[in-house]
């Protein structure tokens, strides 16, 4: 079993930290292998941003996604850049308030969901800035690459002290989006 994952969008969305976690879920909590790499732009917000995760039970002979299993854009121009990269059938997740020009065609070989992912993280913790962790709660839960478990642990190892119960809050409602994807009715 190999699934790759790619995470897209621009610095200062938490991109890179959301690729972390998984890895650190898959690898630390679930026993798998799990290489994550990553690259962004100059910049330390706005610039191009994308990390790459690859998940598997047996050892890891190339790093980088080939054509990701499912693929989460959080901004136009990671969607442009990557959409026709991901594998027919893949899962995909985009934030649909930054993502305005879709190709509805191509997405039609997917499984797509898309919502204002950044609004949905601010109502419910407050902070726009908890999309990311909303998003892997949401991936988890649709896609069941890790456990719930794993993911809850993971994250609390890798977020700010003192911010963990507003991720987990976060994380929670991300596994509510997620069951409901897997039923449809989103």
């Amino acid at each position: 079993m190999r699934k790759e994952v790619l995470f897209s969008g621009f610095g200062g969305q938490g991109v890179i930290l959301a690729g972390v976690i998984l890895g650190r879920a898959a690898a630390v909590y679930e026993g798998l292998y799990a290489v994550q790499t990553q690259a962004y732009g100059p910049e330390s917000r706005g610039g191009a941003s994308k990390a790459e995760v690859v998940i598997s039970d047996e050892s890891i002979d190339y790093p980088k996604t080939l054509q990701p299993d499912y693929a989460v854009f959080f901004s136009q121009e990671a969607y442009t850049k990557y959409l026709h990269t991901v594998k027919e059938g893949a899962k995909v997740i985009v934030e649909k308030d930054l993502v305005p020009h879709r190709d509805f065609e191509f997405e039609k070989k997917l499984d797509v969901v898309a919502l204002p992912l950044t609004e949905i993280a601010e109502n419910t913790t407050g902070l726009s800035l908890t999309m990311n962790i909303l998003t892997l709660g949401l991936l988890t839960a649709w896609t069941s690459i890790v456990s719930k478990e794993a993911i809850e642990k993971a994250v609390q190892d890798a977020v700010p002290h003192g911010t963990e119960e507003i991720n987990l809050r976060a994380l929670r409602k991300g596994f509510e989006l997620g069951e409901r994807a897997g039923k449809s009715t989103l």
